[in-house]
């Protein structure tokens, strides 16, 4: 089978299991052992996962541990296979059994991906969308549709295979078994049950046809940062890693142009813009951004979609984003999310003041109160290495004498960088999601949804549901070793052949209306839902954006220019507006002037200015906040 991967690097799943496994009965009762510590003291969720979804990961990990000890030992796939399990049952895409090597870093593919439309009348079809280059069947490719999985109905199918690796609700179930058909990270899901798979399908001439193709593995591309190091990166991430590791095997299996810029680094920042298609606006974060102009039946909107939020720099990305947005039309932006499953937390809340002009408060987030976590948070309660945990540490050390379940809620993200450069975008925005938006992804949707930024429309009912930010098992050792000297009390063991353990460590709670209320499994609803049609999956998603399109052609289009020039100490202001009827001005945050607005443009002069201050325009309609710009003298 011909690939676009280096062919000496993908083996066949059976060749690559036989040379797999060499973790030794002590090392599998380390690991078991850990695991029970991480659930029992640092994982946030447990008593959310154990009231919704009557699960009992401590009991089932005693239970394992127990038959280690009188049992023979099991081969090293079914050891990997039963924890990954207990970890799949919280339905916490956050709190993960890391597979060691030779899994960690690997994928099990086979050459395409499908994906499901509906029809007008609901019907679901399953559709080849992509293969890979070099891969040839009868009649097959993109567009031919998948009718039967082994034998099985293909919607019975997704629906087995979604149930053991389980989201947070039903969308996110279905969405997640469709996509581990034909993909799986061998570091995060146990590798397939079958060394092939039989595939019935309708050809691209409508010919009833069946296809058996074998599972294959390769070497993914490597993750954008080391999340067990202790820097305020991998501390600050709230990511999926089953969808981080998928989105990194899809551009090594389908968009090599995309590799070929970031030269095998994923996320990386490029010296210079680059375009990966024709029409795409050229950026900096190939792999993080695709931005450009799309024409629909209600007009010509921006295109703004975000793969990912895992990025070293928040900051970096939150001004790539606002200069690709300016190169947009401005009468509306349709920000896409769909696939993203999270990433820096900061990347995340330091974008969504770009879009609207009202103050964005950062969504909280807790501690559940234990021994351990309370230790954590005492070495570094000062910040001595970077991680400032000093905001949780008072309510925590209280908790022993209140009782209280979880620590105080407080941000993750300073308010000041998730206010410091303000609205820069003004148009009407549109937000796509979809069932695999997780983590700061939807921490990012509940932001906009919790400030009133724009209209959410949704391709599935509910987003993944992550809410919290994630630690591994390397970085909470690390917490309590750094800076030196170690603790000498800490419970942390060395996990072997590079073993690792996730935990959502920090929940997230809403903001606005909501307040208080968690992200995980709830997740964020979208206000309008767009099934994704034949033409979607085949034709670039042009329903979907024809819908966007139209839904942002019935919001109001708003303008708000400010120019100024200074001479000696006084300023002259020249105001252009569109949809306002106030503007009120500040220097430096002190209100100087407000003007009701009868015939535009308008021309305003202040004494006393110096060169360096701040200008902020805030336009009213209605006597509502609608648009604000900010501009340096």
């Amino acid at each position: 089978m011909a690939t676009a991967i280096d062919e000496g690097a993908v083996v066949p799943l059976p060749a690559f299991l036989a040379g797999a496994g060499t973790l030794t009965l002590a090392q599998r009762r380390i690991v078991v052992d850990q695991a029970l510590l991480l659930l029992d003291q640092n994982y946030v969720h447990l008593p959310l996962k154990v009231a919704m979804h009557a699960v009992n990961p401590l009991q089932r990990l005693r239970v394992l541990r127990a038959r280690m000890d009188r049992q023979a030992m099991e081969p090293e796939w079914l050891f990997h296979r039963r924890l990954s399990n207990i970890f799949h049952s919280v339905r916490d895409l956050h709190t993960n059994y890391l597979l060691p090597a030779p899994f960690a870093g690997k994928i099990a593919f086979l050459p395409f991906m499908i994906e499901k439309c509906h029809d007008d009348d609901g019907t679901e079809h399953y559709l080849v969308t992509r293969t890979v280059t070099g891969y040839n069947a009868p009649q097959f490719g993109a567009g031919a549709e998948v009718t039967h999985w082994n034998g099985t109905a293909i919607a019975r199918a997704v629906a087995l295979n979604g149930a053991q690796f389980a989201g947070s609700n039903e969308a996110a179930n279905l969405a997640r078994g469709l996509e581990s058909l034909t993909l799986r990270p061998l570091v995060i899901q146990a590798p397939p049950d079958e060394d092939w798979v039989v595939i019935s399908y309708a050809g691209l001439d409508g010919s009833q046809r069946e296809l058996r193709e074998q599972w294959q593995v390769t070497t993914n591309l490597p993750p954008m940062t080391d999340l067990d190091a202790i820097n305020a990166t991998s501390a600050l991430m709230g990511v999926d890693l089953d969808s981080d590791e998928k989105a990194r095997a899809k551009k090594a299996l389908y968009v090599r142009e995309v590799v070929a810029l970031e030269r095998g680094q994923s996320s990386a920042e490029l010296s210079k813009p680059a375009a990966v298609g024709g029409s795409d606006l050229p950026t900096t974060m190939p792999g993080v951004f695709r931005a450009r102009s799309v024409s629909t039946p209600s007009g010509s909107f921006g295109h703004l979609r975000i793969f990912t939020f895992s990025v070293p720099d928040p900051v970096a990305f939150r001004d790539e984003f606002v200069r690709l947005a300016a190169a947009l039309p401005q009468n509306g932006l349709i920000v896409d999310l769909r696939d993203n499953g999270g990433g820096h937390i900061h990347a995340a809340e330091f974008t969504l003041q770009t879009l609207t002009p009202r103050r964005i408060t950062p969504e909280p987030v807790q501690f559940l109160s234990s021994p351990l976590n309370l230790s954590i948070c005492r070495r570094h309660r000062d910040n001595p290495a970077g991680i400032d945990l000093g905001p949780w540490f008072d309510s925590l050390d209280l908790a022993t004498e209140t009782g209280a379940a979880y620590s105080a809620a407080k941000p993750i993200t300073p308010e000041e960088g998730a206010n410091d450069v303000g609205q820069t975008y003004l148009g009407p925005v549109v937000l796509v999601t979809d069932a695999r938006c997780y983590s700061a992804t939807d921490i990012f949707t509940a932001g906009f949804a919790d400030h009133g930024i724009g209209t959410i429309l949704g391709v599935d009912e509910n987003t993944g549901a992550g809410g919290a930010n994630v630690w591994t098992h390397g970085l909470l050792a690390a917490l309590l070793n750094e800076p030196p000297p170690p603790d000498p009390t800490s419970p942390y063991e060395s996990l072997p052949n590079g073993a690792n353990l996730r935990v959502a460590i920090r929940r997230t709670l809403r903001v606005g209306e909501l307040a208080g209320t968690p992200v995980e499994d709830l997740g964020i609803q979208p206000s309008e839902l767009h099934r994704m049609t034949r033409a979607d999956l085949l034709n670039g998603n042009v329903d979907l954006l024809a819908r966007a399109g139209a839904l942002l052609a019935a919001m109001p289009t708003r303008s708000l220019q400010v120019a100024t020039a200074i001479s000696g100490t006084t300023l002259t202001v020249t105001l252009t507006v569109i949809g306002m009827d106030r503007v009120d001005l500040y220097l430096d945050d002190r209100p100087i002037s407000s003007e009701d607005l009868t015939a535009a443009p308008l021309t305003i002069t202040i004494l006393d200015v110096a060169r360096g201050q701040r200008l902020r325009a805030d336009g009213y309609e209605s006597g509502s906040l609608v648009a604000s710009r900010r501009t340096t003298i």
